[in-house]
């Protein structure tokens, strides 16, 4: 049986592998970006705490996901290093779970900044 690691050691290795993802892999680097640059807005909006707890919901969804994805991609990069249908299948799968997640961000997003960019624009 493992040791038990500390809740120190659990929550390092759990910033390790977000810090490793976010160095790692582009579209990471792109979701961090956008996720900056839509609560950047929001908060210069002053959009209500209910719509800005929606996007930051969405925004923790795209990056779980896009962590996630890093994840089952090592993984069976470790398993089958070689081609396999299998592999492709289950990496193609995590990369759809990540773009669902964005498609739905993206859309969550118009539907929360519409209204107060027309404002702004008066119109």
């Amino acid at each position: 049986m493992k040791p038990r690691r500390s809740w120190s050691r659990v929550f390092q290795d759990a910033w390790s592998g977000i810090r490793e993802t976010v160095m790692h892999e582009r579209n990471m680097k792109i979701h961090v970006v956008a996720g900056i640059v839509v609560v950047t807005a929001a908060l210069l909006l002053r959009l209500p705490a209910r719509d800005m707890a929606l996007l930051l919901l969405t925004i923790a969804l795209v990056l779980a996901t896009e962590v996630i994805n890093t994840a089952i991609e090592a993984a069976v990069d470790l398993a089958a290093p070689e081609w396999h249908e299998l592999a492709k299948k289950a990496k193609d799968a995590s990369s759809g779970a990540v773009l669902i997640a964005a498609a739905f961000a993206v859309f969550i997003g118009l539907l929360v900044f519409w209204k107060p960019v027309m404002t702004l624009l008066g119109l």
